[in-house]
């Protein structure tokens, strides 16, 4: 007489929150080492170790774009154009927080 539903034992997630941080900052330490690698000679009135900063923040930036993306599971496994949606929206926000950590790591350096 009792009905059991069985998406309940089912996890709606494919993979862990810290795997998709992990991807999320792996993408972006790619991405900044590669720009800071093609930046060639630094400014003789920057600090001696500038480089740490955007290594640091750009990364931890992308962990939190992998924690969005995680978040918007719950719609991507309805499907349809809510998956479209989840996808476009992920993307969107990925580069909007990568930008800004961008932004925010090389303040003071090569942004003044």
């Amino acid at each position: 007489m009792t009905q059991q539903n069985e998406l309940q034992n089912e996890p709606i997630h494919a993979a862990s929150v810290g795997k998709r941080m992990l991807q999320g900052a792996g993408i972006a330490f790619i991405l900044i080492s590669a720009f800071l690698l093609s930046a060639g000679e630094p400014d003789p009135s920057w600090p001696r170790l500038w480089m740490l900063k955007p290594l640091l923040i750009v990364p931890l930036a992308g962990a939190l774009g992998g924690v969005f993306y995680f978040n918007m599971d719950h719609l991507r496994y309805q499907g349809g154009w809510r998956k479209i949606l989840a996808n476009i929206v992920s993307l969107l926000v990925y580069i909007l927080v990568l930008w800004l950590g961008t932004v925010l790591g090389l303040n003071g350096t090569m942004w003044d």
